[in-house]
Formats: C-alpha cells, structure tokens, sequence
C-alpha cells in the first residue's frame, strides 16, 4: 500500500498523521525542557531545529510542497531522530509515567506509519 493508495483524506493517513504529530509534540516538549536544565537560549534554538528541519526537507510526493527534496530514506532518519532524541530526553528529565506515555504514544506512531515508512524507502 502507498501513500498515494491511502489518499490524504483516508481515515488510516488522518491517524497516522495525527498520532505522528502528537510523538513530535511530545518529542519536541521533551528535548526542551532536558535542554532547558543547561540553558534556555539554547532549548529554543534546538526545538526550532528540531521543528524547522522536517518542515524544509521532504520527500517529493509526501507533502504538498517541498522546499528541499531529500530521499524517503532521509524523511525517515529525520523523524525517527526527533523520536529518538525526545524519548531519550523523556526518559533523563521527565518522571517515568510520563516518559513512558510518550514512549507508548511513539510506539503507536511507529506501527502507524509503517504503510508511509515503506513507501518512502522505495524514493529515492
């Protein structure tokens, strides 16, 4: 299945769109706060990265507008680095009912967004 064969209005993309959203919400949160505990000049400037890195490279196909084409491969190194960073900074600065709410929230992200997943490693 592909992107394409789910179609932007299906219920399955809208789920995985939203859950995905969520992770990143919460990934974002958590590098944050970890950041903030060495500076908050800094916090910022790493969650506007974190934010601004996936909204310039994409992958031609997987969103309406594309600013710097990257391959599907680098879509998904993207978001799973932001997935990475924020669970491990969860996991060191949240208590762990809340690391561990993010971490099944990244779980469910991830299962979900298998059927992209795939169709983006066959861009190149």
């Amino acid at each position: 299945m592909t992107v394409h064969e789910l179609g932007a209005a299906s219920s399955t993309r809208r789920k995985a769109a939203v859950l995905r959203f969520l992770t990143e919400l919460g990934a974002w949160a958590a590098i944050g706060t970890a950041v903030a505990d060495i500076s908050l000049p800094l916090a910022i400037a790493v969650v506007l990265a974190a934010i601004a890195i996936p909204t310039v490279y994409s992958t031609p196909g997987d969103k309406p507008h594309v600013t710097i084409a990257v391959p599907g491969w680098a879509t998904i190194a993207i978001l799973a680095a932001t997935m990475a960073g924020g669970l491990a900074a969860a996991w060191i600065d949240w208590p762990w009912w809340a690391a561990a709410a993010l971490s099944a929230l990244a779980a469910a992200s991830t299962v979900a967004e298998l059927p992209r997943w795939r169709w983006l490693l066959t861009r190149a």
